[in-house]
């Protein structure tokens, strides 16, 4: 089942419910990491696990699906074999897994841009109830104010390409909203199977496009240096979600700081751990969001970056 289909069914209220899974063993520390498409290498699961390891925790079962979905129930269902204490979900479609799975092990979710609560996933953010926890936000409550500061960031550009896959629907629609007042000509741009395509996206023939909005899902952020560095040879400024795509020569990004709901992922972990109830520990969001702004690459793409977003800006990159 892919996100559509199964918002369509949670809307529906026939989502199936979860299959039996072994009971959970008290004591046990073992933690379960669940990736759909980044590697344990990436910086966010090396952050994740580094504040794991502070905490006293390294006994760590990590399975990534590399982008295949469909490897999901059988990720997950290693994990409960491994009577893991807790199952880190770091997507929505490990999220479905892990929900659909088991009831009993405690799941805390990361990196979920959908209402958990309208996804089923919890009760209420205050008392989420059941054994799903942790931290979320909702990437097109971000979108919109992200397209808006590219425009103002870009004030002479017309015609932009906004790269988009199966997981970004709502985002774009985002972007399409705002760009109602601001009258730019949108080409969107579906990647079928990123980050593997990438190159055969620049490679075609896109006339008049002057920069590029990258919408925001796991899979696309695991080509996050690809897609900079090959748009930085295209001479086309890029406008991103989160810092690390800025940090390997991406133009600008507007977003929250990814690193550190990663590292939140892992105290919410360590206080299950220590007897708390996932579903008596409040759902959070992330209240601060950051604006990045890599000088070099605008130097490179020879643009002058208005005084008025220095000033906005969180952090410019030299």
């Amino acid at each position: 089942m892919n996100r559509r289909e199964f918002v369509g069914a949670v809307a529906a209220g026939f989502v199936a419910r979860p299959l039996p899974a072994e009971a959970q063993q008290p004591g046990t520390s073992r933690i379960g990491i669940l990736s759909s498409a980044n590697p344990r290498s990436a910086t966010i699961f090396r952050a994740l696990e580094q504040r794991l390891r502070d905490l006293g925790y390294v006994d760590i079962e990590f399975r990534n699906a590399d982008g295949k979905f469909d490897r999901m129930p059988r990720l997950v269902q290693e994990l409960v074999r491994l009577n893991v204490g807790v199952i880190i979900c770091a997507s929505e479609p490990a999220m479905e897994a892990a929900t659909r799975a088991t009831t009993t092990i405690p799941i805390v979710m990361l990196a979920v841009n959908y209402d958990p609560i309208k996804l089923g996933y919890i009760a209420s953010l205050a008392r989420p109830g059941g054994n799903v926890t942790g931290v979320f936000f909702q990437h097109r409550e971000v979108t919109a104010k992200r397209f808006g500061l590219f425009r103002e960031l870009l004030p002479g550009v017309g015609r932009v390409a906004v790269f988009s896959d199966a997981q970004t629907v709502d985002q774009l629609q985002e972007v399409e909203g705002a760009n109602r007042l601001m009258g730019l000509r949108l080409q969107p741009i579906e990647l079928r199977n990123p980050p593997y395509d990438f190159e055969s996206v620049f490679r075609a023939p896109r006339s008049g496009i002057e920069a590029i909005f990258v919408l925001e899902s796991p899979a696309i952020f695991r080509g996050r240096t690809q897609i900079a560095e090959r748009a930085l040879r295209s001479r086309l400024p890029t406008s991103f979600a989160f810092r690390e795509y800025v940090e390997v020569g991406g133009l600008v990004s507007y977003g929250v700081n990814f690193l550190d709901m990663w590292r939140r992922a892992a105290e919410f972990t360590d206080k299950i751990l220590r007897g708390a109830r996932p579903g008596d520990l409040p759902v959070e969001q992330p209240t601060k969001f950051e604006l990045v702004i890599n000088m070099k690459t605008a130097k490179a793409l020879a643009l002058s970056v208005p005084p008025s977003l220095l000033l906005q800006a969180d952090q410019v990159l030299d």
